[in-house]
């Protein structure tokens, strides 16, 4: 009995946030640890279906840099990084919107539909959601001379998002499930960060969250201690003192971005704990941290 009233009691702590939330939109974007563990996949598709639903509208921006290695590993075609990105050569642009496009996105679909959603998988290319062009690296060897330009192929930066399929899909009960795969003005096709494109969907949508499910446990302070909540000044402090440094800068420029952009907040949720978006949204304390103005 005491296990039946615990769970009505979370039920109640959830209300006040359902009632707070509902018909909004809230960007998820998935990778990382959650994206290739049996159990977690599971449990975010039940967890995505859930918040539909309940009546929020999920909208889910994947990556899948795990799943392209495997693929061109299985083809010999070499993988090569600038800076943590993907040189992306003619052959590898094929795998990997053959990757995000195809099998990835499909079992994501695939798996939200098994738990009762209707989900829709969508590239860059369809309804021209995703306009993009070509993403020229520079790399700077010395403050006095100008910075060394590198061509890294078929990678882009967002320019637009046309989010009308994604409000239509919306409005028809559908969860749209988005490969972050752009197309230039030429037709050209672009291989672009997830984050990226998920804080520009979510911009796009002025949507209530972005939630950025990663491998860490959020933004942590000087001690190593998790922050639950930070403004954006103090984000920009942490960043100009070394606090937040590496593969974590990216990530948080992504959410000072979104925000800018009219997003309320932003989350970053480790996403190695099971049910973490529902535990960020739904509860008073949260599992990660969230990023406000």
């Amino acid at each position: 009995m005491e296990q039946l009233i615990h769970k009505a009691q979370v039920l109640h702590e959830a209300l006040p946030y359902i009632r707070e939330f509902y018909g909004k939109v809230v960007v998820i974007k998935y990778g990382g640890h959650a994206m290739v563990d049996d159990r977690l996949k599971e449990n975010f598709a039940r967890d995505v279906v859930l918040m539909r639903y309940i009546g929020l509208n999920p909208v889910v921006v994947h990556g899948g840099g795990p799943q392209i290695n495997r693929v061109l590993e299985q083809m010999r075609i070499e993988s090569t990084f600038v800076d943590g990105m993907r040189v992306t050569d003619a052959s590898t642009m094929d795998v990997v919107e053959m990757v995000l496009g195809g099998r990835v996105n499909k079992e994501i679909v695939n798996l939200i539909q098994l738990h009762g959603g209707r989900a829709v998988g969508l590239t860059g290319k369809d309804g021209g959601l995703i306009r993009a062009e070509k993403l020229w690296m520079e790399k700077r060897r010395d403050a006095n001379l100008p910075p060394e330009i590198i061509d890294i192929g078929s990678v882009g930066r967002v320019t637009e998002i046309r989010p009308q399929v994604i409000q239509a899909l919306d409005t028809g009960g559908f969860i749209p499930v988005i490969a972050p795969v752009g197309v230039g003005e030429d037709g050209a096709t672009y291989n672009i960060n997830a984050d990226l494109v998920a804080g520009r969907v979510a911009g796009a949508l002025r949507a209530e969250k972005l939630v950025l499910l990663t491998d860490v446990r959020g933004i942590l302070d000087a001690n190593g201690n998790l922050l639950s909540s930070v403004r954006r000044a103090e984000v920009e402090d942490l960043i100009a003192a070394g606090v937040i440094r590496g593969g974590m800068i990216p990530k948080v420029r992504c959410a000072l971005d979104a925000l800018a952009d009219g997003v309320s907040k932003v989350h970053i949720v480790d996403g190695r704990v099971e049910h973490a978006v529902l535990l960020e949204i739904f509860t008073r304390g949260g599992v990660g941290t969230e990023i406000v103005g």
